[in-house]
């Protein structure tokens, strides 16, 4: 018998301790079934039928794989009649999509990356579920697209799912940042890291270097200054980690410190950036800050950013609070 702590005991100590109220509680258990059956889609691979193309795009142009697809299907599926919320948004859909008249509706709107990192699927790289909840403003009967657009501080709940050689599902709801474990045998999520502390300090960065030549001149500075090592100005070596999942890398850096990079870049300057600030940038940044961390779009914090669209696109500079401070310093001391 395991020793450790289930979600649904921690959801219900949240409950009592009067940080959440039950129906927050259910919508995250709502979540973390549908996140169990991701993994298990995501598990099966090639003997699920499941790997590749799916032959269809989503809302921004982007190819989009089977698992993505069947992803988006879960969580609209296992959200549609619980009663706790009042719309849904996807990073597959253009829209948001509100409740059935069907069905009850609730006081909350969740949003959701059904599986980020989805072009690793094929060769077996860890993906994930990310998702944030905020809630519905008052009086609003049928949820359109305007309601979703709340800044990242008005977030009740956020985090995300990796399906990797565990399945791990990392939730914050402004207490600290926790992670629960799969036990697959138990079908239940355990409490397995309480409180997560992002070290301040770091010698690890992830950026996609290919790009480096579309990028405007601070942050060419910031990570020459990086490469330049110990003789350089930074006085520290540091090394390069990408896994092109952002789940992937930002589970690395809750559990050893480092920071993610995703620049505003030339490559193609009608986008603000390559993320996403509702259905990534803003879930990441709170679960990010609880820990300890810092998350800005180079100059500003990330979750004070009003936004303007559902999908609007964001550069990202999050992890270990003093690098998130020095990458920042470049940008505004080259502005200034």
């Amino acid at each position: 018998m395991s020793s450790h702590v289930s979600l649904t005991r921690h959801l219900i100590e949240e409950q009592r301790a009067g940080r959440i109220n039950a129906d927050l509680r259910q919508l995250i258990a709502v979540v973390a079934r549908a996140c169990t059956s991701i993994s298990i889609a995501v598990g099966k691979g090639a003997l699920g039928g499941v790997l590749g193309d799916a032959g269809t795009g989503n809302v921004q142009g982007e190819a989009q794989k089977k698992l993505d697809v069947i992803s988006n299907e879960i969580l609209l599926e296992a959200n549609a009649w619980g009663g706790h919320l009042a719309a849904c948004a996807s990073e597959e859909m253009e829209h948001c999509h509100p409740i059935p008249d069907a069905y009850p509706r609730g006081n909350y709107l969740l949003l959701f990356d059904p599986l980020d990192g989805s072009s690793n699927i094929d060769v077996n790289v860890s993906v994930g579920t990310i998702f944030s909840v905020l809630r519905c403003p008052e009086g609003v009967a049928a949820p359109g697209d305007e309601d979703f657009l709340q800044p990242g501080t008005a977030q009740v709940a956020a985090g995300y799912c990796i399906y990797g050689p565990q399945t791990t599902l990392v939730l914050t709801f402004g207490h600290g940042t926790h992670a629960f474990t799969l036990d697959r045998e138990q079908g239940a999520f355990l409490l397995t890291r309480e409180a997560i502390r992002i070290p301040e300090e770091t010698k690890e960065f992830a950026i996609n270097m290919s790009n480096q030549r579309h990028w405007e001149a601070p942050m060419q500075d910031y990570v020459r200054d990086l490469l330049s090592g110990k003789e350089g100005p930074r006085g520290k070596d540091f090394n390069m980690r990408w896994v092109a999942s952002m789940v992937a890398d930002v589970h690395r850096i809750l559990t050893r410190g480092g920071i993610f990079i995703y620049p505003w870049d030339r490559k193609d300057p009608s986008k603000a950036g390559k993320l996403r600030l509702m259905y990534e940038a803003n879930p990441m940044s709170f679960l990010v800050e609880q820990a300890g961390g810092a998350a800005t779009n180079g100059r500003a914090r990330i979750m004070d950013i009003a936004p303007a669209e559902l999908h609007q696109r964001v550069p990202v500079f999050l992890g270990s609070r003093a690098e998130v401070e020095a990458a920042t310093r470049y940008h505004l001391d080259h502005d200034a």
